[in-house]
């Protein structure tokens, strides 16, 4: 299928890495001229490699996001190397320490909003109404199942995913006229080097399996440990790259507002 994204250009953000590099790959993939985002140089020049020699197009800009100077300054940078940003997907920003409602201090609250939900806000603010002059973008938001079912821990990480939820919907409102599509893509349980880390870890600590065995193995025994699955299985990154590239594709011109679980089942919400 043809999902139409050639020539499209495309911001990443946080895309040095696990989710937004397969994210940008894919992109990338599909046609898209790529703006690769990180704050690590190497790590997120080793993408745009990645994507160049693959065919693709790709450009680096480098930046914290929880700066509004520095947001304005690379989204200007980006501009100069791809001209006008079609797609955005905001995917920087992170949990932070481990902590729990004992530990969690009301400046780790304050922190984890600022690079998860006020990042995300500063980009979109830079790039939306170039958007809606030009009567077509798309705005796509990785949040989190964390959101939806909050566990115990990490109390401010829950949160401010379920802000970026509410903000995504508030926005799609706020743009859909315009021919801007907004959407939220909240991702489960998905493999990457430190969840099958982990993993290998808990299957080691508690007998389950040897560190070293398949992952086949690894998956099946201790997943039940981490989440329930209907799938049984975890998701690949590819799998949710190809959710967001769809999203991102003129195919999906009528959905927007949407918070799209990639989980397997997880959430099953009706």
């Amino acid at each position: 299928m043809d999902l139409q994204l050639k020539n499209k250009t495309a911001l990443v953000t946080g895309s040095s890495k696990g989710i937004g590099s397969a994210i940008a790959e894919n992109l990338a993939r599909e046609g898209a001229i790529v703006v690769v985002h990180g704050r690590d140089r190497v790590q997120a020049q080793h993408v745009m490699d990645s994507i160049l020699a693959a065919g693709g197009i790709a450009h680096v800009v480098l930046g914290d996001l929880t700066q509004q100077e520095t947001v304005e300054r690379l989204v200007s940078e980006a501009h100069k190397l791809v001209g006008p940003i079609d797609i955005l997907i905001n995917n920087a920003g992170a949990s932070g320490v481990k902590s729990d409602w004992r530990t969690t201090s009301a400046a780790e609250w304050s922190a984890t909003y600022d690079r998860n939900v006020l990042a995300a806000v500063r980009v979109s603010m830079c790039l939306l109404p170039a958007m809606r002059l030009a009567g077509w973008g798309r705005v796509i938001n990785i949040s989190s199942g964390a959101a939806t079912l909050p566990p115990a821990n990490a109390p401010d990480y829950s949160a401010a995913k379920a802000a970026m939820n509410a903000m995504s919907a508030s926005m799609a409102k706020a743009v859909a006229a315009d021919g801007v599509t907004v959407n939220a893509v909240s991702p489960g349980t998905i493999k990457s080097l430190r969840l099958e880390e982990a993993f290998r870890a808990a299957a080691a600590a508690q007998g389950l399996a040897a560190a070293d065995a398949a992952w086949d193995e690894i998956q099946r025994v201790v997943l039940p440990l981490f989440a329930n699955v209907p799938m049984g299985r975890v998701g690949q990154l590819s799998e949710l790259a190809n959710a967001v590239t769809f999203l991102a594709s003129p195919l999906a011109g009528y959905i927007t507002g949407v918070n799209l679980h990639v989980d397997g089942g997880f959430s099953c919400i009706p």
